[in-house]
């Protein structure tokens, strides 16, 4: 260990982008990739050809970026207003923060909330790693409870167990996601009665990375809630997920304290571009959902059919899969994640089940007969 580095971060992992991408040769030539919940539809030929004429007549290369991001937040409020189904608009620029990915805007807000011992943050296992992850490099302190094992509900108990106790630094914030990454499960009306009976002191995150696909959402909500913030992205639904961008929709009070932390020019002038662009061809660029939805729907009823395997109902992109009974259950799902692998389909592996994307109708046809043959001789429960 460096002498000069943190002793805690020894004993970090680090997250690990496409994990099954270390064959040293090109991946996107070689596998299906269906481990990172990306949309499977590049952008039209015509809208790329629009970005490369903004990138040639407008970009200037040699100036910063527009750190602002006025133009780009007045899009996202429009879309927002409208995504929410709201009679008359409720939100403005005011209400939104632009990140590099929503992977920033979660380290700001933790700085803005936890930092020089003031906070922790609790968290629902399983779940989306970097809440954590991104917490313990900045050496804040996270708490972690379960989920119901059969329906992934929170263990609400526990939650309510820890923000009540006395522990040192107290927990400041709550992160959930909704639907919820791997589990694919949204929110229940006893999550959401927990949720908003948090006192203000206590902020909740409530990520919404997968609206389009479950056309749930909370953000009306932020009106009567200076306390809750929502993110979403453009690297799932708006197939962006090269452009890095995501943003948080606040009360604007909270999104000042984001725009004080951020750091600046944090998004390059293309992405944003990209992202404007990609908000102005929304009804094209969101009409590959119901192919998804049925897709996923398709896969799920298949493969339910197994007597040895259990998918939870999705409201996402992707589909949970879990063995219902084995000897060794990690070594059997590390045995048919390595045998997708290993016939071109990259999923995710995970400590108790296999996420796996949904992707073209060409590659969910390829993952379900290379799942089909791993399982084969698989012995029924």
């Amino acid at each position: 260990m460096l002498k000069f580095i943190r002793s805690d971060l020894s004993e970090f992992t680090a997250y690990k982008p496409h994990p099954s991408s270390d064959t040293g040769e090109p991946v996107a030539t070689q596998f299906d990739r269906l481990d990172t919940n990306e949309s499977p539809y590049d952008l039209p030929s015509d809208l790329k050809e629009k970005l490369a004429w903004h990138f040639q007549q407008v970009i200037e290369s040699n100036r910063y970026p527009d750190g602002g991001h006025e133009n780009l937040k007045d899009a996202i409020a429009e879309y927002v207003n409208e995504s929410a189904g709201l009679s008359s608009p409720l939100f403005t620029s005011a209400h939104i923060s632009v990140g590099n990915g929503s992977d920033e805007l979660i380290r700001s807000l933790l700085i803005a909330t936890c930092l020089q011992g003031e906070g922790s943050i609790l968290v629902t296992n399983p779940t989306f790693s970097m809440y954590a992850i991104l917490a313990q490099t900045l050496g804040i302190p996270v708490v972690t409870v379960g989920r119901n094992e059969s329906n992934f509900e929170m263990d609400l108990a526990a939650a309510k167990s820890a923000l009540e106790s006395t522990q040192t630094p107290p927990i400041r914030v709550v992160f959930v996601v909704h639907p919820n990454s791997p589990t694919a499960n949204c929110l229940t009306d006893a999550e959401l009665t927990w949720l908003r009976s948090l006192p203000e002191e206590v902020l909740v995150v409530i990520d919404e990375a997968y609206f389009e696909f479950s056309q749930t959402t909370l953000v009306a909500e932020i009106a009567q809630r200076p306390n809750w913030i929502i993110l979403r992205t453009f690297s799932k639904a708006f197939r962006l997920a090269a452009m890095r961008v995501g943003y948080a929709v606040a009360h604007p009070e909270a999104i000042a304290i984001l725009e004080k932390v951020r750091l600046p020019y944090n998004l390059p002038s293309f992405s944003i571009a990209a992202a404007l662009v990609a908000l102005q061809h929304r009804q094209t660029l969101l009409a590959s959902i119901p192919q998804t939805i049925s897709d996923r729907t398709q896969l799920i009823t298949t493969l339910s059919s197994h007597p040895a395997l259990e998918i939870v109902p999705s409201a996402t992109n992707f589909i949970y899969l879990r063995l219902k009974s084995s000897q060794s259950p990690s070594a059997t799902l590390t045995h048919l994640y390595q045998q997708l692998k290993s016939h071109g389909t990259l999923i995710r592996l995970l400590p108790s089940g296999l996420r796996i994307t949904i992707g073209s109708p060409a590659e969910n046809t390829r993952t379900l007969q290379r799942l089909q043959a791993a399982l084969a001789n698989f012995p029924s429960p």
